[in-house]
């Protein structure tokens, strides 16, 4: 939780937004909206993959004809109801959930860290994605069902920071069943030793998919077909594309076996770095009852998710906002990757409007991601031995009282800690607030016992 009574710039980002930002927000995701439906058929060109791969099932076929058709049975069902919309109706509406995934999931990771969503930073925060991350907007423009990856992690995080790993396993489960992309997550709830939402998460799209094969003339064409085209990497136009280290390094040159051993060995070190920053937290108590700090699920999470995209097949440049907003939203919270320089430096390759000396064309444009990927992996990596320097601004001096009495607090603020001239900081890393009536409410009425909804 973040403190509007801070005297440094997370106390003002916090503070209540004004009516000028808010329209300053919509006014960006409106044009953004616009401009996809007015270039886009059937939502976005990987929207239409899907949508195309349903019509093929429901007039006899095999979705699994189509090489580019990379998800699993029960993804055929889910896009079947847009066969029944017309073009431009999905023109206009996929642009929308898209967006609204990514508002969802910004609001989701605010919230993981107690961050207010009529806030400054709520607002800020997501105009900033939007027209400073380059992603953001190609995702909108492709209407990709990596959207709804974007708003399942943070929102699986924060169920999961509230003790309840069921649910979460089955946020988590159902994304996986649109797009098997948060796969990599289980590793969590193993570390966590939550078995009982990591076997709801593998059950869900388990469940789901085979339900769904059964259906098909096809059941198995996704072990068949797509899972070898994936693991052999042959077409040569995706490739282009492709940010991993497996995909970038035979272009400058590296034997593919040797940037195959590359990309697995940074992918192992990467999980072994999410490892140990669940083991610190565990150390240091940020895993207190069973209960995890923002923090401390954010960057294992986080880890994973990029060590995966270092060494799979495919790795664009539209996954990095799965885990990009969950690390920016921590900016208020001391301690955060994202106050650190290395991460701000692996998002400069991201500007949009910044022409790069030879990396000019579309195609050369897994480069750039490379790099992005790469450093954020890397920043986060130190992150998660407890290393790299962090903007972190001293605490706040006390305040004066006016009848020159001891320092005074605002009302209903925590009380100062004279050791350090400020209030004391729970283990997760981000301050106390003033609590809310709302949250007064409910924690009048939590029980304070871990593993809810185990």
């Amino acid at each position: 939780m973040v403190s509007e009574y801070k005297s440094d710039i997370s106390g003002w980002l916090v503070r209540r937004a004004s009516w000028h930002l808010w329209v300053v927000l919509g006014a960006v995701l409106g044009a953004l909206v616009a401009r996809t439906a007015r270039v886009t058929s059937d939502g976005g060109m990987d929207n239409a993959i899907v949508v195309r791969a349903a019509r093929v099932w429901l007039a006899g076929g095999s979705p699994y004809d189509d090489p580019h058709f990379l998800y699993l049975p029960s993804a055929v069902l889910a896009a079947a109801p847009q066969v029944l919309v017309p073009r431009s109706v999905l023109a206009v509406l996929v642009p929308v959930v898209v967006t609204g995934c990514l508002v969802g999931g910004w609001g989701c990771a605010l919230r993981l860290y107690g961050v207010g969503l009529r806030s400054r930073f709520a607002v800020l925060g997501l105009v900033g994605l939007a027209v400073g991350f380059a992603p953001f907007a190609h995702l909108v423009l492709l209407g990709n069902w990596t959207a709804t990856a974007v708003l399942a992690l943070p929102l699986g995080l924060l169920l999961a920071g509230r003790g309840r790993w069921v649910a979460a396993g089955v946020v988590i489960g159902a994304a996986v069943a649109l797009k098997p992309l948060l796969a990599p997550v289980g590793l969590l709830f193993l570390f966590a030793g939550r078995w009982r939402g990591l076997v709801v998460m593998v059950g869900v799209p388990v469940v789901a998919s085979v339900g769904a094969a059964l259906l098909l003339p096809d059941p198995v064409g996704f072990f068949t077909r797509t899972l070898p085209f994936l693991l052999r990497g042959e077409d040569g136009f995706v490739r282009l594309y492709e940010a991993s280290l497996v995909a970038v390094l035979p272009r400058v040159g590296v034997p593919g076996v040797v940037a195959g051993g590359i990309g697995l060995g940074a992918a192992g070190v990467g999980v072994w770095c999410a490892y140990r920053r669940w083991r610190r937290c565990g150390e240091g108590g940020g895993v207190s009852g069973g209960v995890s700090g923002p923090l401390c699920l954010a960057e294992t999470a986080a880890m994973l998710m990029l060590s995966a995209f270092l060494v799979s097949r495919p790795s664009y440049d539209h996954y990095l906002l799965v885990v990009v907003p969950v690390l920016l939203a921590g900016l208020p919270c001391a301690g955060a990757v994202g106050r650190g320089v290395w991460f701000w430096m692996a998002l400069v390759p991201q500007l949009p409007g910044v022409t790069w000396p030879y990396l000019e064309g579309v195609q050369r444009r897994a480069f750039r991601d490379a790099v992005t990927l790469c450093g954020l992996a890397a920043a986060l990596a130190v992150r998660c031995f407890g290393g790299g320097r962090v903007f972190s601004p001293p605490p706040p001096l006390p305040v004066p009282s006016s009848r020159g009495a001891a320092p005074s607090t605002p009302p209903g603020a925590p009380p100062l800690d004279p050791a350090r001239g400020s209030a004391p900081r729970p283990p997760g890393g981000c301050p106390p607030t003033h609590p809310t009536r709302s949250a007064r409410r409910r924690g009048s009425g939590a029980s304070g016992v871990s593993g809810v909804g185990e």
